[in-house]
């Protein structure tokens, strides 16, 4: 059974050229519209589900778009020929010329498209693209996508997955989901994934992160990420995360006059005790030892 959408929609002054062709699937709604708009014509719509409207042609020069009813030029913008509108999001419209014009819209089930990325992305990642606007002039490839996606509606020549795949292609080529090279070819995390990791445990390393608050912080579902955090560190997250420790006694060691047990204190540790036995697992000596020989050694 496919997917059926609901919108409320007020316009003025457009009218269509041609019948609306349109067709359901599991879970989106793609419409061809052909249409032409008077000078001064308006618009306003809302929908409970997120959509996607792509332009055939350049139209920035002849309808303006806004996020409040107050559509004049100085609280609006032109509309550029792809947006993605979140679930729930109104947006007005307005003319500034007579102009033709053919469009494909499509409307997504929030909850397929939850089912075909968050395996992908997590759970986190998937929600912050999904509540993005993205407003886009778009590239000649997203562009033909659209063209091929509004042929089938004319001819219906494929089987819906045809039509499917490049719902999905377009979806994800206009919310710019990358996926970085280390971690497409080795299943690692990205260097951003990484980076806001450690800035995470930079900012509060006497805290102790769960897999699931790792996870969370670079948009990865638990299983995904445990598997990925070993392929790029090496290690699981807990001895990543007594590594990192380690690594800022050694700098509070060298750089300050702190005691051992205040370190201890520090970086999360129950007492002087548990410190020197894991600086000493890590590194091979005491962190007592540590410091004096690096002392020493300084000019």
């Amino acid at each position: 059974m496919g997917f059926f959408h609901s919108m409320t929609t007020q316009v003025e002054g457009i009218e269509r050229t041609a019948p609306v062709v349109w067709q359901s699937y599991e879970g989106f709604i793609a419409v061809h519209w052909r249409a032409q708009a008077q000078s001064d014509a308006r618009g306003y719509y809302l929908a409970p589900d997120p959509r996607i409207m792509i332009f055939f042609e350049d139209i920035s020069s002849h309808v303006l778009i806004a996020d409040t009813p107050n559509v004049k030029k100085s609280a609006a913008r032109p509309l550029l020929r792809a947006t993605y509108v979140p679930a729930g999001m109104p947006i007005w419209t307005r003319f500034t010329s007579e102009h033709r014009f053919s469009h494909l819209d499509l409307h997504f089930a929030e909850s397929w498209l939850l089912d075909k990325f968050v395996p992908a992305l997590g759970r986190q990642q998937t929600w912050a693209a999904l509540r993005q606007p993205v407003e886009h002039a778009a590239s000649e490839p997203l562009l033909a996508l659209g063209q091929l996606l509004a042929t089938e509606l004319d001819h219906q020549n494929h089987h819906p997955l045809y039509a499917e795949s490049l719902a999905i292609s377009i979806l994800t080529g206009l919310l710019d989901l990358k996926c970085d090279t280390s971690y497409g070819a080795q299943g690692g995390l990205t260097p951003a994934q990484m980076q806001r990791l450690t800035a995470r445990f930079d900012s509060a390393p006497d805290a102790r992160l769960s897999v699931a608050d790792m996870s969370q912080i670079v948009g990865l579902s638990e299983s995904w990420f445990a598997h990925a955090f070993k392929t790029t560190t090496g290690m699981p997250p807990v001895q990543w995360q007594r590594h990192k420790r380690i690594e800022i006694a050694c700098q509070l060691l060298l750089e300050t006059g702190l005691s051992i047990s205040d370190i201890a204190a520090r970086l999360g540790f129950s007492d002087q005790a548990h410190l020197t036995r894991v600086f000493r697992q890590v590194s091979g000596e005491t962190p007592a030892a540590w410091r004096r020989r690096h002392i020493t050694a300084l000019p």
